[in-house]
């Protein structure tokens, strides 16, 4: 069930933009037990929620690697999102309306703050494990470096301590998407629903990759001549693209990809390696063999670069979504090193 965590106190962003006050969505799973050592702490990606249950699957259950029963998992909503974690569409106290495009620039290390306050809020003082895949792997990696004394372990799933020009170029390509739909910019929460859903179309195409594509998408019936709309992939595209629409809005899909452009965990630490040394954690990555957006090369050197990092790669024709989708190898791999 999703709790909400109201911080009634001013909260500073890296730009030193001040939000007068912050709701924090959060789910649980199992009980802390009595010296609070049990605690893993899930960062999600771009779109998720705090329901890690809802879009991890075959993870928050009984012998899997986020296993109520043994351990108390928390996931807190990320700042700027759509599912009661202060963003675009919570209400300006200045002007008593929504915030929508108007919603202060944020940045990664502005997330982990975030993630912050709650652990405090919640009597969280050491945690077990921190995992983070994908955008949650960059604010898993960024909060390993701030506050290395505070994590056992850590788990860094298809993700990077930076965000390369790649991935940026991805995220503008998507921006561009929105921005082109002329009802961006309208003070309305359905503003800019046809870039969304072209965002949306553009992005997955970077998580599924070619082999992915290949592999569910094929028609059918193979040598019948198809209109544009019955083709498996066109009605897939425009299918994803509207179901992403009905659940979120395209001001907190711009500002989160804004703040993943901002990701350096190098930045004023002097620079990549020197600030990935500090991590103490006991480490394990995770390369996915087709990923596009973070490669296992990149995986590769980014364990190289932490303290005694160890590192796997999983085997998945489903690109980066291999995380979600190769559930079962993952659980193998992160129950025996939790």
């Amino acid at each position: 069930m999703i709790q909400t965590y109201s911080h009634d106190r001013p909260f500073r962003l890296e730009s030193g933009v001040e939000l007068p006050s912050l709701e924090i969505a959060y789910n649980t799973y199992g009980t802390m037990n009595s010296d609070r050592s049990n605690v893993v702490w899930v960062c999600h990606a771009l779109t998720a929620n705090s329901d890690v249950a809802d879009w991890w699957p075959h993870t928050v259950e009984t012998g899997c690697f986020l296993d109520p029963a043994k351990w108390f998992v928390v996931c807190a909503n990320i700042l700027g999102s759509h599912y009661g974690t202060t963003g675009p569409l919570s209400v300006n106290p200045a002007t008593g309306t929504p915030y929508y495009g108007d919603f202060p620039d944020f940045t990664i290390r502005d997330m982990v703050a975030v993630h912050r306050v709650l652990a405090d809020a919640l009597g969280i003082g050491r945690i077990h494990a921190l995992v983070g895949s994908s955008v949650g792997g960059f604010q898993a990696v960024e909060w390993a470096v701030d506050e290395p004394e505070r994590f056992d372990k850590l788990v860094l799933i298809a993700t990077a301590p930076v965000a390369t020009p790649w991935a940026i170029a991805i995220d503008e390509t998507q921006r561009m998407a929105i921005e082109a739909d002329p009802t961006y910019g309208e003070r309305r929460p359905d503003a800019a629903m046809a870039g969304l859903a072209a965002a949306r179309a553009i992005g997955l195409l970077t998580y599924r990759g070619g082999e992915g594509y290949n592999l569910t998408q094929r028609e059918s019936e193979p040598g019948k001549l198809l209109p544009r709309a019955a083709h498996r992939p066109c009605s897939y595209q425009q299918y994803q693209g509207l179901k992403l629409c009905r659940r979120y809005n395209a001001y907190s899909y711009v500002k989160i990809l804004d703040a993943f452009d901002t990701h350096d965990v190098g930045r004023s630490r002097g620079g990549l390696e020197k600030a990935l040394s500090r991590i103490s954690a006991q480490t394990m990555t995770v390369g996915i063999t087709t990923d596009m957006i973070f490669p296992p090369a990149e995986m590769r050197r980014l364990a190289a670069a932490i303290p005694g990092a160890a590192y796997e790669e999983l085997a998945s024709d489903f690109g980066h979504d291999g995380f979600l989708v190769e559930h079962q190898r993952l659980n193998d791999i992160l129950t025996k090193f939790l």
